[in-house]
């Protein structure tokens, strides 16, 4: 996880962002542990209930569950309700702005697949 935080946002829905993204890009598996929030919050000198907030975040969503003694526990089928949920985020909060951009720019299918490809190489 990076150690920096953007001001604009909570400490805690950034930490459960960094933890969606990881299971997104399967860095968590189904099954894995998350890191203790001790060990979180020392990593990133933060308060251990802000920790403990984002982890509840993500198990009132069912994305982790609480063992008992054990810790917490990426549940199966965390990661593609993670993408649908994600999804839909992007396509009603993030993709109105690009969209109007592309369309300010005059950008086309094939500007922006030229553009793609040449971030990959």
């Amino acid at each position: 996880m990076e150690h920096e935080w953007n001001a604009n946002q909570p400490i805690y829905r950034q930490l459960r962002g960094r933890i969606v993204e990881m299971i997104l890009d399967h860095v968590l598996e189904e099954g894995d542990p998350l890191p203790s929030v001790r060990n979180v919050a020392a990593e990133y000198r933060v308060n251990p209930l802000t920790v403990l907030k984002a982890y509840q975040q993500l198990a009132d969503d069912n994305i982790v569950e609480k063992r008992r003694g054990l810790g917490m526990f990426v549940n199966a089928g965390a990661r593609q309700l993670l993408f649908e949920a994600e999804r839909q985020r992007f396509l009603a909060e993030e993709w109105p702005a690009i969209s109007v951009t592309i369309e300010r720019l005059g950008l086309t299918p094939a500007d922006l697949l030229a553009a793609s490809r040449s971030k990959e190489q």
